[in-house]
């Protein structure tokens, strides 16, 4: 099936989205800084460059968007135009997930992955119950934490 779009115009579509500073992630920064919790940013130094980072805790949070890193939801569809091209991509991108959470693991940082569609879409939980969910990871000591629908 043919893009309804013109190339020109897809292109830039894809452009605008952002990697940093995405809505969730977002979400996820206020609820968390709200309940007492300070954290960095996108810290380049740790594998996998993580959305939050949370060193008092030793602890890591990714925002994954479900399209980007291939979530099996009802947000993810693999698209009709391209599909060599998104499969490799898609699937680079969990290679390299999965390769960051390693490093990290044996760098002894815990993680957490809150999925896109937990906080949007029509299957999302209630913001709150999220952030509280990550609150309580971060308290716990658990090793590893995945939030989905």
């Amino acid at each position: 099936m043919a893009d309804v779009v013109s190339r020109e115009t897809r292109s830039r579509m894809m452009r605008g989205i952002q990697a940093k500073d995405t809505q969730p992630e977002l979400l996820l920064r206020r609820g968390l800084h709200r309940l007492g919790f300070r954290f960095r940013v996108h810290d380049k130094s740790l594998p996998g460059c993580p959305d939050i980072v949370f060193p008092k805790y030793r602890a890591v949070l990714f925002a994954h968007g479900c399209f980007w890193h291939g979530h099996s939801c009802h947000l993810f569809r693999w698209p009709s135009t391209r599909p060599d091209f998104w499969a490799s991509k898609i699937n680079a991108n969990r290679a390299r997930d999965c390769i960051a959470r390693q490093k990290l693991i044996a760098a002894g940082w815990r993680h957490a992955v809150v999925w896109e569609c937990a906080l949007k879409g029509r299957s999302r939980r209630p913001e709150r119950e999220v952030v509280l969910e990550c609150a309580d990871w971060l308290r716990s000591g658990a090793t590893c934490l995945e939030i989905p629908e």
